[in-house]
């Protein structure tokens, strides 16, 4: 996809004006109130289950996905105050989304998503075992928090090709649900490929090349992508919070529709339902070139990093008023 000029110019002019906004946001996160942290041997071990399996878990072998689905829910059901599946057929096969929820007490929730699936015959490390783990860890560290907010956490099925854009999606199956049943959802973030950094020069690109300007041309942040405009209060909450947390380098892209990239992944679906959301995202394919290869393996995570991140969302999801 090649912007026209007009929408270039207007790509540089917003970037600006958030970069301007981003410190006029500013609310102070005490570190102390908590001393749970994500624990790097669990990630590792996590990473490995979902990554180490005889099949690839995509649409084609969904025996092997719902194994995977059941290794989700044993882990979520140890900790979250209820965990379920979402089953829905497609193709006459039976698929799963494995949700669980944590202060059930409360009526307005908060969905924080990530997809188990894979895209044709790949392990998927990056894209997207970061992102499940990143909900097992989380479900770990949540077991006894107070929150402000119920918190699910969900781990979609069928996001990749050939599900992806329709309704068999698993994001779709679920916020379709959400909105349906009049639930009420304070915000949405979408946890979509979180380990992979580089710190050389010239590891990082974008949608359009003078972004580099802004941001850099290396691969050692994590991005946290919204909508241009009318992202709502979650989204300027969390991202307070979650650059307040200082755990990890952190950039904010407040996109338009038009910038590839910007809606592959599952908030997209929340985004359809008129929900609060946002990604949290290392920029997948802009700088993994391993994105849908099979060089996608776990031998090119970063997991010290990959951690932090978890804790940045931790720390938010538990500050969040």
């Amino acid at each position: 996809m090649k912007p026209t000029r007009g929408k270039f110019f207007l790509l540089v002019g917003f970037c600006f004006v958030a970069l301007f906004l981003s410190g006029t946001f500013k609310e102070k996160v005490d570190l102390n109130k908590t001393s749970v942290t994500a624990d790097i041997n669990l990630v590792n071990q996590h990473l490995h289950a979902l990554v180490e399996t005889p099949k690839f878990r995509n649409h084609q072998n969904p025996e092997q996905l719902n194994s995977i689905a059941d290794y989700i829910f044993k882990n979520f059901n140890q900790y979250a105050d209820e965990t379920t599946f979402q089953e829905y057929k497609v193709n006459g096969r039976t698929y799963k989304n494995v949700i669980c929820s944590f202060g059930t007490e409360h009526q307005k929730r908060i969905i924080i998503g990530a997809h188990y699936d894979v895209c044709g015959d790949q392990k998927g490390a990056d894209d997207n075992a970061t992102g499940v783990t990143a909900l097992l860890e989380l479900a770990r560290m949540l077991k006894g928090q107070k929150t402000n907010y119920r918190i699910d956490l969900v781990a979609y099925t069928l996001e990749e090709p050939p599900f992806f854009r329709t309704e068999n999606m698993g994001s779709y199956i679920h916020a379709k649900y959400l909105k349906d049943n009049n639930i009420e959802v304070y915000g949405m973030a979408s946890v979509e490929m979180i380990g992979y950094f580089k710190d050389e020069k010239n590891s990082q690109s974008f949608p359009v090349g003078a972004l580099s300007w802004i941001y850099g041309d290396k691969g050692n942040f994590i991005t946290l992508v919204k909508r241009f405009s009318g992202s709502g209060k979650f989204v300027r909450n969390f991202i307070a919070h979650f650059k307040e947390s200082k755990q990890i380098k952190t950039e904010t892209f407040p996109a338009p529709k038009f910038v590839k990239g910007v809606d592959f992944s599952d908030h997209l679906n929340y985004w359809k339902f008129d929900y609060p959301a946002l990604m949290i995202t290392d920029t997948s394919f802009f700088r993994n070139k391993n994105y849908h290869e099979p060089t996608d393996t776990l031998e090119t995570l970063d997991l010290q990093r990959m951690t932090k991140v978890i804790d940045a969302i931790f720390i938010s999801l538990i500050h969040l008023k």
